[in-house]
């Protein structure tokens, strides 16, 4: 299963770094528009979202229209090798390396846990499955919030190119609830 899962990523991945540049920015504009007309917050909501690396879609254009509506915006940042932790992102704040190429807030930043979370992805399918980035920092984080009895909206944030016919799940990955594309957004029948 995890060289199903290997060769699945490393195939879109290669798609999604062939994107134009300029017609991603295109396309991430587009999600924003989607995005904004889809996703309902209420002011003081946290929201995780990520800034983008290598190719992924660029969710900042989404991010200032879900603040302009009182969202809360944070980023992970990996805290060590099996937990992330989501840092407030303010204007302003000064960016730091947040580990696995990421950057973002600095350990000043207030940690705060998302009621909503526009996850990163390498591929989807039409279940609402996912595979991301191979490290499983999203599922063990949602794993711990559940436990608790909390429960996050997850929706992931793609190119709609990066839909695949059938993702290999395992027991412990995580559905999504919905995902959000330059196409549009979609929820997934539970």
């Amino acid at each position: 299963m995890m060289n199903a899962k290997a060769n699945l990523r490393a195939e879109i991945l290669a798609l999604r770094d062939s994107i134009d540049p300029v017609l991603r920015i295109e396309m991430s504009l587009a999600l924003a528009e989607h995005g904004g007309n889809a996703i309902e917050v209420v002011p003081g909501e946290v929201v995780s979202a990520f800034l983008p690396i290598r190719s992924e879609i660029d969710l900042r254009p989404l991010m200032d229209i879900l603040r302009a509506r009182g969202a809360r915006l944070c980023v992970p940042a990996i805290i060590d090798k099996t937990t992330i932790a989501f840092r407030e992102l303010v204007r302003g704040a000064e960016l730091v390396k947040t580990g696995f190429g990421t950057v973002g807030p600095g350990d000043d930043a207030a940690i705060l846990e998302p009621q909503t979370l526009l996850m990163p992805l390498a591929v989807f399918d039409r279940y609402g499955n996912r595979i991301g980035y191979g490290a499983g920092y999203y599922d063990r984080y949602i794993s711990r919030l559940r436990a608790l009895g909390r429960l996050p909206r997850l929706i992931g944030c793609a190119y709609s190119m990066q839909e695949a016919d059938l993702v290999p799940a395992e027991p412990h990955d995580i559905r999504m609830q919905a995902v959000l594309t330059e196409k549009g957004y979609r929820v997934f029948q539970p």
